[in-house]
């Protein structure tokens, strides 16, 4: 178990990720626009014979249909440094030919950066051949070890490890979905895109990969409707006699409200730090019945992010468009009603703290 946590699994596919979240975004916003001005994704673009929509929308394709390679990279580069880049981008590449998918870059990457770690603890070279060890001898050798027992050794097991989740997931009944829903929609809302956040989206990612949209659908509009959810509890509190939040919060709800609109759910941290328990409570409330509502009604989007964006991609969108209400009512409902009440003078004790935290007295030149 000791040298299992000294491997640092999750650290490596954790830093991977954070790698791979600003690809699916910018993709996710390129073929989420395209889509939703009639264009479709495209094997090849023939020079008069597509619009800009096609354009955007093949673009955002191509990008997303190399998140195996991306992954792969990303975890061999954090396992082996610059040297685990070109083999963990080779295997990965393997991973696609082979449809391995998403699971297999995973693998894919673990299986370069190792490699690479081990040549270049256990490989001697003579002096004058060192120079050629992170540009040729890692890479080569890494590739091709690396790539043959990814199609020879992995891609089979992980082809039917594949089959097999899909058609679990696809035999679950509405009560099952509705519970799988939930569970996703309280994980992906809890820490707002920390680590926790990134691990189902891992997972969630792996089944759109495999042509199962639902889940990471589910997971993207809990993270579109909490941000919103935080800003109606402002106008729902008013509605019970209440004042939620003192004016430094309000400023903040101004920025993270459009941010949830775009699938941006960090803008709350700052309101959530200020108040961690109830925040939690009404966000797990919250996307627990959004996910549960969109994995029941068939929420689909062929994207994995955009927030608002994702709808028009859905071949029910009035499903994801539910998931969405239920989500910030339930959110801002929840928030409303458990949040004490902030007095003129805690609202004024804070703004003067937070001047007190930027004076300038406190600089010394020296």
């Amino acid at each position: 178990m000791k040298k299992i946590k000294e491997l640092n699994l999750k650290g490596h596919l954790l830093t991977a990720i954070s790698y791979l979240i600003p690809i699916v975004c910018g993709a996710g916003f390129l073929i989420a626009i395209g889509m939703a001005f009639g264009g479709s994704s495209q094997g090849q673009l023939v020079q008069g014979e597509f619009s800009i929509w096609d354009s955007l929308a093949t673009m955002g394709g191509a990008g997303l249909g190399l998140l195996p390679v991306v992954i792969a990279t990303g975890i061999s580069f954090s396992i082996a440094g610059k040297p685990g880049i070109a083999p963990g981008f080779v295997v990965g590449l393997t991973a696609n030919a082979i449809g391995a998918g998403f699971i297999g870059g995973i693998l894919g990457g673990y299986l370069s950066g190792y490699l690479a770690m081990a040549l270049i603890k256990h490989l001697k070279l003579p002096n004058w051949a060192k120079g050629l060890m992170p540009t040729l001898v890692i890479p080569f050798f890494t590739s091709i070890i690396g790539g043959l027992v990814m199609v020879y050794i992995i891609g089979t097991p992980i082809a039917a490890l594949t089959g097999l989740l899909t058609n679990f997931l696809n035999g679950l009944g509405s009560s099952s979905l509705l519970v799988f829903g939930a569970v996703i929609g309280l994980l992906s809302g809890v820490d707002y895109g920390g680590p926790i956040n990134k691990t189902v989206f891992a997972f969630v990612l792996t089944m759109q990969a495999e042509g199962l949209n639902g889940p990471i659908t589910a997971l993207q509009l809990v993270n579109t409707a909490t941000p919103i959810g935080f800003g109606l509890a402002f106008f729902i509190a008013k509605l019970f006699k209440k004042n939620i939040y003192t004016s430094v919060e309000v400023e903040t709800l101004k920025s993270a409200v459009p941010m949830g609109v775009v699938n941006i759910v960090e803008g709350v941290i700052p309101l959530v730090m200020n108040d961690i328990a109830r925040s939690l409570i009404a966000t797990a409330v919250g996307g627990a019945a959004g996910g549960a509502v969109s994995m029941i009604l068939g929420a689909d989007a062929t994207v994995p992010f955009g927030g608002v964006l994702m709808i028009p991609t859905m071949s029910r969108p009035m499903a994801g468009v539910m998931a969405l209400v239920v989500n910030i009512l339930v959110t801002g409902i929840t928030l409303a009603l458990i949040k004490k009440n902030v007095t003129d003078e805690e609202a004024a004790m804070q703004v003067e703290k937070e001047e007190d935290e930027i004076s300038l007295d406190d600089i010394q030149i020296f």
